[in-house]
């Protein structure tokens, strides 16, 4: 049997003028007019065939049967505003699941776990590193972290930060006896690969090195490998900033030379629409935020290795 149920509206502006015993203030709480509050009253009261209110010496007095219905209004509003705000706690917090690749959850996102829970200790925070896209209609994943151009059809993006690409070594390396002045020393040193031989093409073309052996060292197929073998003293890497910071800060890993390109990808966060403004989609975004900002901050305050080597000048 479906609920026979007065208009919201009016319901408002009888609890309102009941509480305050005044149309005209409670036109003000409801910012309507104190005409628009009396005609809802008076159609709430012909919709129950019950007189809710009397005027007596300009004074609105509530009646008997508009106190018993007052309860049963105050009480619902009660009810309904105490569930809402549980439902907002829940959105604010609980489970919030990203999906990430491999690389960015290893080198950026494990080491600063501790910090989120720190600062939103409401939201259980669950990580899937994958290198496979998400698909929201099919998996139980809120957002995802992706590496590429931002071209998501039908799901909401937002720009995290662009990249730059330079080499970084350990600064044990530094301590050896190949000296690592200038980018065409690089034929001293084995070179660490990610994918194929052709990673170092684009930086060595910025840089007007032309000499430098790319058959050189190891070839692994993820960015963290490198980046870990790197910090091992194993060669030179070619590397992302965003994967790079927290190595840089704890001075894991130096920067070679003031040479550095644009990186070809930047990375996204993307969620379906549904949850643009879901509080905990929000805390998570702000905090990444944050953190990428931080971590700016720290890499260009870091000194970068010596001896620096400029960017030669092009032969015209």
């Amino acid at each position: 049997m479906p609920r026979r149920l007065p208009p919201l509206n009016a319901l408002k502006a009888f609890e309102a003028a009941a509480r305050h015993e005044s149309f005209t203030r409670a036109a003000e709480e409801l910012c309507v007019t104190q005409g628009a509050v009396s005609h809802q009253v008076k159609a709430l009261e012909a919709e129950l065939g019950l007189k809710l209110f009397n005027r007596e010496r300009q004074r609105l007095v509530i009646t008997e049967a508009g106190r018993a219905y007052l309860i049963v209004v105050r009480d619902a509003f009660d009810r309904i505003a105490a569930g809402t705000e549980r439902l907002l706690q829940r959105q604010s917090g609980g489970v919030l699941t990203v999906s990430t690749s491999p690389n960015f959850a290893a080198k950026w996102l494990v080491h600063r776990l501790g910090r989120f829970a720190e600062v939103h200790p409401e939201i259980d925070l669950r990580v899937s590193a994958s290198l496979q896209h998400v698909d929201f209609a099919r998996e139980d994943i809120d957002l995802a972290i992706r590496h590429g151009d931002g071209n998501e059809s039908g799901l909401h993006v937002t720009r995290l930060c662009a990249e730059e690409l330079f080499p970084v070594c350990s600064p044990k390396l530094l301590q050896g006896r190949s000296p690592l002045r200038r980018p065409s020393d690089l034929n001293q040193i084995k070179l660490l690969h990610v994918n194929n031989r052709q990673d170092w093409n684009q930086w060595l073309d910025f840089a007007g090195v032309k000499d430098v052996d790319l058959s050189r060292g190891p070839v692994l197929n993820q960015a963290s490998m490198a980046i870990d073998a790197a910090v091992d003293g194993q060669g030179i890497a070619l590397a992302r900033t965003s994967l790079l910071a927290n190595d840089l800060r704890n001075g894991l890993l130096v920067r070679l030379f003031d040479i550095e390109v644009p990186g070809p990808r930047k990375y996204f966060l993307v969620y379906p629409p549904r949850l643009a403004h879901a509080p905990k989609i929000t805390l998570f975004r702000q905090w990444l935020r944050d953190e990428i900002a931080r971590d700016d901050q720290a890499v260009s305050r870091k000194a970068k290795a010596p001896p620096r080597a400029s960017r030669p000048r092009r032969r015209q």
